[in-house]
């Protein structure tokens, strides 16, 4: 079907132009949004009656989103999450999830603006693309964590995973030393004995 954007739509085209695209995405996104208009010769001289208006309303709602996103730009939001030792999510983190850390943040987002192409599945630090107007993206970021202190680590540039593969592999290494000293180690204990002993019979 092709439509006549009525905005700019990502990876699309811009306010104006005639694309075409699936009948499906037409009617269940641009048409039921009123992204678009199909495009007949009827809409074609709707269009150019209502340019001039679409385009002033696009400037001034452009021009808020600016000025909203020179508050949000950069903002880092944390997501308490469950997850395993390697650092993979029991479950993931959606749309939902951001706009509601965000909510508690003071800022209120659509599901539309916030462009998550999959939801999150790990523990870290993840940029996030919102999109305040069609023609203004600016990055966020969310600090998926199992807690308030590994956000907090995670935030100074920890990669907590690895940290913990190095904290395993640092525990295995001692277990492994101290089965090797393990003779000297009995040895130290029984002279500790000997020594404690006259003492306990006095």
């Amino acid at each position: 079907m092709e439509v006549i954007l009525l905005e700019r739509v990502g990876k699309l085209g811009q306010m104006g132009d005639v694309v075409k695209v699936k009948d499906g995405y037409a009617r269940n996104f641009l048409l039921k949004r009123n992204k678009a208009l199909r495009a007949t010769d009827d809409n074609r001289a709707k269009y150019d009656g209502m340019k001039a208006e679409l385009e002033a309303k696009n400037i001034q709602a452009k021009g808020e989103a600016i000025k909203v996103s020179e508050k949000i730009a950069g903002r880092n939001v944390i997501v308490i999450r469950q997850a395993s030792e390697t650092g993979q999510l029991y479950g993931s983190v959606s749309v939902r999830d951001i706009m509601a850390a965000f909510e508690t943040d003071g800022v209120s987002l659509n599901r539309s603006q916030v462009l998550l192409d999959a939801p999150i599945k790990t523990i870290g630090k993840h940029s996030i693309t919102i999109a305040v107007h069609p023609e203004v993206e600016i990055h966020v970021s969310t600090t998926v964590a199992r807690s308030e202190a590994e956000a907090e680590r995670i935030n100074r540039g920890e990669d907590v995973s690895t940290r913990k593969e190095d904290q395993d592999a640092a525990a295995e290494a001692l277990a492994a030393a101290g089965e090797f000293f393990d003779p000297e180690a009995i040895e130290s204990q029984n002279a500790q004995r000997a020594e404690e002993a006259p003492a306990e019979e006095k």
